[in-house]
């Protein structure tokens, strides 16, 4: 069984005082047992985060920051090129843009679909066609994509979108796209309707997972495909610690006492615990007597393992 927890620490002030406040039992006795491998280092500006890279390598996916092809394996397609494209709402200031905490609440399929009807003839005169994949992320093909580095959706959730755009010359073609669904989806009866149900109205698409598939990938020979935990996603974006917190504390009580029944059974386990900067791993390995013994009397803190992530 491996276990990925994204989210599990954020460089924020807020995060940090919730975590110290944090009982984890389960996780400081599974910690105890088992043994950490190379850490994936980096840091909070890349454009795929460390779980994506942590997943991608579980499941042998191929790519260089930002050209994961996520949308082509969700896709299971390795003609062209692909990524997904998110609806999103955009908060449009004198100087800055700041894309509104994902998803968008209360978007319908019927809604959803609608307005990727409006917005493909604009993506066909670009080579680009959409696809209805789910309501808050479609899929998009095109050339394009084969080379575009794309900042994860979770990068940019909630944040100032800047830094995060494509800033290729390939990337031109999507800029003006996106200006031209801003002045589509202003008047869209859709967002007219959503407006005067007191809803964010739909002005503008993020693109991620962008890239090309040579063929699908395989894991790695005697691995499993790891059981992500996605509850602490949605407090950490909204930067809700009190949230994140409590949903530290149920993780604790579910997935990670799961996984350390697992290891006391004598099976297989593993745990892979991702931040914004890096991704840390830890497995079963043998352990000399004296750290076993160390582990027992005076267990690692905690918060000098996950403040690192």
């Amino acid at each position: 069984m491996h276990l990925l927890i994204p989210f599990a620490f954020a460089s924020s002030e807020g995060c940090a005082q919730a975590f110290h406040q944090l009982k984890l039992p389960a996780l400081q006795a599974l910690l105890a047992r088992l043994t950490p491998l190379t850490p994936d280092r980096g840091d909070e500006f890349s454009l795929t985060p460390p779980h994506e890279r942590a997943l991608a390598q579980a499941l042998g996916l191929n790519g260089a920051d930002g050209r994961l092809p996520w949308a082509a394996l969700q896709a299971r397609s390795t003609e062209g090129a692909w990524a997904f494209v998110s609806p999103c709402h955009w908060q449009i200031g004198a100087l800055h843009i700041a894309m509104h905490h994902a998803p968008l609440p209360q978007f319908s399929a019927d809604q959803s679909q609608a307005m990727l009807a409006a917005m493909q003839p604009y993506f066909a005169e670009d080579g680009i066609t959409l696809s209805f994949e789910q309501p808050q992320r479609w899929l998009a093909q095109g050339e394009i994509f084969r080379n575009l580095a794309t900042a994860s959706l979770d990068r940019v959730a909630g944040r100032q979108v800047d830094r995060w755009m494509p800033d290729s010359a390939a990337a031109s073609s999507l800029r003006r796209l996106q200006s031209e669904m801003q002045m589509l989806l202003y008047t869209h009866p859709i967002n007219e309707a959503r407006s005067q149900q007191g809803l964010l109205p739909v002005n503008s698409f993020w693109l991620h997972g962008s890239g090309a598939l040579a063929a699908l990938p395989s894991p790695p020979a005697g691995s499993t495909p790891p059981q992500v935990a996605t509850a602490l996603r949605e407090p950490a974006l909204a930067e809700d610690w009190a949230a994140w917190a409590q949903a530290w504390q149920a993780l604790d009580a579910g997935a990670v006492t799961a996984l350390h029944t697992e290891l006391a059974a004598g099976r297989p386990a593993r745990l892979t615990l991702c931040g914004e900067r890096q991704a840390q791993s830890w497995v079963v390995q043998p352990q000399p007597i004296w750290q076993k013994f160390m582990n027992k009397i005076r267990p690692q803190p905690l918060s000098s393992l996950i403040e690192k992530l």
